[in-house]
């Protein structure tokens, strides 16, 4: 296991452990930010060549991480602009449903109300009996009208994931597409999309893939692009910058034949994608699975030390498909928990409070260390 991921980052001296709400850029992404800065200073610099590889070597790093095909790739700048692409572009009926988990993050529940407004499409907020949905309590609410289920991977206020497999084969068993958001565990965790029963991924790049705010990426199964119907038509996804030099002839618009067509506008975000590439292509030279291995020895250290005192985890204990990157802890006095927040911030340890709990996100850039002092601060209050 290589021990210094977190040479490849310049945070200094502050103690970032909140990955869940922004991962830290690493040094050659924040490079590639300035120099792509620098073209634009002297735009002959962004020259048609470079309209074509930004947004290719992105989509093709991206491919290579979930275990997809380039022209599987939608290139995005969050998670809910996936949601809302599948949400606008399936043919739907009135009648419809839609499953969501009542206590799910509102970007998963949110694109599929307005198909309430629109469609007649019943959104089924259900509300588990722990802090994510069981396959059981999926298999019990689907009905024949049912369509689609959406959920995320791992939850972002309790830190505990989903069974991925067990919930993909119940929709693949009633026909259902299963739509999963990966934005609080691509990254940390090794996926290969080939090798799970989902439709569709929809993730953040701001997060645990360590890119720039405002980046993201959709993953369309090849059976789901076939269904789905065009929303748009963006030349650039159509035509090149090169195209432009000759007679263009009667422009036509015909069905989907790549997910790349789904692209976000203006694909090539040079200030963006060239930076979010750069810190995709570290992972990949890293290996998922390297960096999963190592996130978990963190995490492992921090429910060791939670143990020790009067705070309660929220988030799994034990070693499992079910426990995530995230730590969350309470305390039956909230007081502690707002002291406990005030003394970490006050050493420079940058964690969360989120649904009345103190939340801890450690990444490949944080250190044992850091995670040893974290703990000396978390027994002193605990």
């Amino acid at each position: 296991m290589t021990a210094d991921y977190w040479s490849h980052f310049g945070l200094g001296s502050s103690v970032w452990l909140n990955t869940a709400h922004q991962g830290a850029l690493p040094n050659k992404a924040a490079s590639a930010a300035r120099q792509a800065v620098e073209w634009k200073v002297t735009p002959e610099e962004l020259t048609n060549t470079r309209f074509t590889t930004v947004p290719r070597r992105l989509r093709d790093a991206l491919a290579r991480l979930i275990g997809s095909r380039g022209d599987e790739i939608a290139l995005a700048n969050s998670a809910s602009y996936g949601l809302h692409l599948i949400a606008n572009a399936l043919p739907w009926r009135r009648g419809d449903e839609v499953i969501v988990m009542a206590t799910d993050f509102p970007s998963d529940i949110l694109p599929w109300l307005m198909l309430e407004q629109r469609f007649g499409v019943a959104v089924r907020r259900l509300r588990p009996e722990g802090k994510v949905l069981s396959p059981g309590e999926l298999r019990a609410a689907i009905t024949p009208r049912t369509r689609l289920f959406c959920t995320t991977w791992v939850h972002s206020f309790s830190g505990h994931a989903i069974d991925l497999d067990s919930l993909g084969d119940i929709c693949r068993a009633h026909d259902v597409l299963f739509v999963l958001n990966g934005s609080q565990a691509v990254g940390a965790r090794a996926l290969d999309v080939t090798g799970h029963p989902i439709d569709a991924l929809t993730c953040v790049g701001f997060k645990w893939l360590c890119g720039p705010y405002g980046t993201g990426f959709c993953w369309l199964a090849p059976a789901l692009l076939d269904r789905l119907q065009r929303t748009k038509a963006y030349w650039l996804s159509m035509l090149s910058a090169d195209d432009l030099a000759r007679d263009l002839g009667d422009l036509t618009v015909g069905p989907l034949s790549s997910a790349a067509e789904l692209d976000i506008f203006g694909t090539a975000n040079f200030f963006n994608f060239t930076a979010f590439a750069e810190s995709v292509e570290l992972l990949l030279r890293l290996g998922t699975a390297n960096v999963e291995v190592y996130d978990q020895t963190l995490v492992q250290a921090l429910v060791d030390t939670v143990a020790e005192t009067d705070f309660r985890l929220i988030s799994p204990s034990e070693p499992s498909p079910g426990r995530s990157t995230l730590v969350l802890l309470t305390h039956p006095d909230s007081g502690r928990l707002s002291a406990l927040e005030e003394r970490l911030s006050d050493a420079g340890i940058r964690v969360a409070m989120r649904a009345g709990a103190v939340r801890i996100s450690p990444h490949l850039y944080n250190t044992p260390a850091q995670i040893a002092e974290l703990s000396g601060l978390l027994c002193d209050a605990g």
